[in-house]
Formats: C-alpha cells, structure tokens, sequence
C-alpha cells in the first residue's frame, strides 16, 4: 500500500478568473468542497495516510486549514520561486517520510481513478513510473469522407484512437531521483524513461475533468450537483 502522496497546488487559476475568487485553482470550491478536497479524499479511500502539497510562497497555511479534516496529514510545502511541474515534485519529495512508490497528481481536476488498482499494476510490473491515461476525446465534430471527398456522415466531438496523460502517476524511487531541479518531467524524464522501456501506462476509461476555465468549473460543478453522494460532495 502507498502512504504517502505529493499534489502539484501551483496553479494560479488565470484562465478562471474571477470565477476563482481569488484563490489558488486547486482550493476553488466545487460543491461544498474546495476541488484538491476531492483528491484528498480519493487518496485516503485508497489508503494514503500523509500528503504532500506542492504551493506557491505563502500559500501553504490556506491549503492546511482548507483541506484540514478530510482524515489525512496535509503537508505543505512552498515553494521558494516557480520550478515547475517536475522541479516542484522534486522540491516536494524531500518531505517524504518514506521511501518507495509515491503518489503524483495534478491538483486540479475531479476524477474517479481506482488508485489501488494503479499502484497494483506499477508493483506488477517493476516499471520505474506508471502513468495514468485516459481516452482523447475530439472538441470538435468530425466529418466522414472517402477517397472521392464524397461526405459519409458526421460525428459529434467523437472519441479518437489515441490516448493522454491525465496527470496522474506512480513514482518508484528511480523516477524521483531523475525528475529535474527545474521544468517540467513529461518532457526531460518521461521521454527518458520511455526510450529505456521503463515507463507504463494505466488505462482509465472513467471520470476526468481537468479545470482550466469557468466553462470546466461549470461542468465540474454540474457533476457534484448531479452526484452529491460521491466522495462525500454533500
């Protein structure tokens, strides 16, 4: 089992604008909750005791009082200047209690990933990282042609044969030690770790919205409001 997890908390919410009130992206509320409640919460239904949250200068006391009493350690840990995605995992991970597999997620997005099941298959096949995938799904229609440009028919916004990192991981102590001081770990460790064969993937076909703009909050919203049992959102 994995007890210890680090959420990247960095985001400043520009594209939300003032529908984040004025608060980091991962603590604007989504229900009755602030939206890293959510993780928080799926990470200790799978076990995970201590986690680990990756955010700007100053803001490390609003993320302990926000996310206080969801059951778990909330560790803040600021950082100095902006590192970036995989500087910022690093900078985090020296506040580890133990060492081994680890948690990573992105704190801001709502999803309904089996963690167990993740961490169950990156154990399983001795991987240095484990990433989770989801399907790419166009945001425009699609228009059907053959070889003469004569028009098939039409697909609305249709799943296409490719998939994304959602932005959540499993990282063994190989990864951790090869995120970099500065930047971003999907484009300098990752690729590193693909070449040498060392990187899985774990396919999820369920719940992930990511928030970047009002129109994603909204959709975010819509879900809790559409589920008030999930993850306690009532």
């Amino acid at each position: 089992m994995i007890r210890e997890a680090i959420v990247l908390a960095g985001g400043k919410a520009e594209r939300l604008g003032e529908a984040a009130g004025g608060r980091p992206k991962s603590l604007v509320h989504v229900g009755e909750r602030p939206l890293l409640a959510y993780q928080v919460l799926l990470l200790a239904r799978a076990g995970v005791e201590r986690v680990i949250v990756s955010c700007s200068a100053g803001k490390g006391s609003l993320f302990r009082d926000d996310l206080s009493g969801l059951g778990v350690e909330i560790v803040a840990v600021e950082e100095p200047e902006p590192l970036g995605r995989g500087g910022g995992l690093r900078f985090a991970a020296a506040a580890r209690e133990e060492s081994g597999d680890v948690y990573a997620l992105n704190g801001d997005e709502l999803v309904d990933l089996d963690l167990r099941a993740l961490a169950e298959q990156h154990r399983s096949t001795g991987a240095a990282a484990t990433i989770t995938v989801v399907p790419l799904q166009s945001h425009l229609g699609i228009v059907d042609l053959d070889e003469a440009n004569v028009v098939l028919g039409f697909r609305e916004k249709p799943r296409l044969p490719h998939w994304v990192s959602c932005g959540i991981y499993v990282l063994g102590e190989e990864a951790l030690c090869r995120l970099p001081e500065r930047g971003d770990h999907e484009s300098t460790t990752f690729p590193e770790l693909a070449r040498e064969r060392r990187l899985r993937a774990f396919r999820h076909e369920g719940l992930w919205i990511t928030i970047n703009t009002p129109k994603d909050l909204r959709v975010a919203q819509e879900h809790v409001a559409a589920h008030p049992e999930w993850l306690g959102a009532a």
